[in-house]
């Protein structure tokens, strides 16, 4: 939240349209992949590092994490999303040209589709991308911390492969591919944004499901 969001809050447009110091789309996906990746070889070693019930779905159907544990890691990880949308609104609210427009797409970094999609792509297409992507991720996470990989290095596998799922669909949805993610900017929004969580609670989750299902049927497990 406070790397991706964070970025896409304070400087994805800072200064105004064209003005050099805003770091744009490239920006604001390489602040999500290096999220990833430093979170990544910062709690890997106590919690997997997962923060996103997707990857924690895709894991268990992928057999490397415990079903059981699901739904308290779910619930830490929406915690934490809401903590983290918590202070960037605290910290954005300290300009006084900070307002949060609930009709403008990607308002406060939240997801959606039709009008409220960056580039105006439908549901269809937003329900697409985030299965298609999600799954994606994961097979990118299951193949880079494969036991017969290098170890060490799945972070920056990991961490690049969000990077250009964020390259690909911050156009189109704005990019959730992580339920908590999207409903913890929802929440301090509301009206459509939060009318529209449904589609970046399912696609993702069932995109994560199919990934890890998939990198488990094909025997790379074995």
């Amino acid at each position: 939240m406070l790397g991706g969001c964070g970025s896409a809050v304070f400087a994805a447009n800072f200064g105004g349209d064209g003005n050099p110091l805003g770091i744009g789309f490239l920006g604001v996906s390489l602040a999500f992949g290096l999220t990833v990746l430093t979170g990544a070889y910062a709690f890997g070693h106590i919690s997997g590092g997962h923060f996103n019930p997707a990857v924690s779905v895709g894991l268990a159907m992928g057999g490397r994490f415990s079903k059981a544990e699901l739904v308290p890691y779910i619930i830490a990880q929406v915690l934490g999303g809401i903590v983290g949308a918590a202070i960037i609104y605290m910290i954005a609210s300290g300009s006084s040209s900070f307002a949060i427009d609930a009709s403008a797409a990607g308002a406060f970094a939240t997801n959606g589709y039709g009008a409220f999609s960056p580039g105006g792509y439908s549901m269809a297409s937003a329900f697409i991308a985030e299965v298609v992507l999600t799954a994606i991720f994961l097979i990118i996470i299951m193949g880079a911390t494969h036991k017969n990989n290098v170890a060490g290095f799945a972070p920056i596998a990991i961490g690049l492969g969000l990077t250009l799922i964020h390259l690909i669909s911050i156009p189109i949805t704005n990019t959730s591919v992580n339920p908590a993610r999207s409903t913890a900017v929802a929440a301090f929004v509301g009206g459509t944004p939060l009318s529209q969580l449904w589609l970046f609670w399912v696609a993702p989750i069932l995109g994560g499901a199919i990934g890890g299902g998939l990198y488990r049927w094909l025997g790379s497990e074995k």
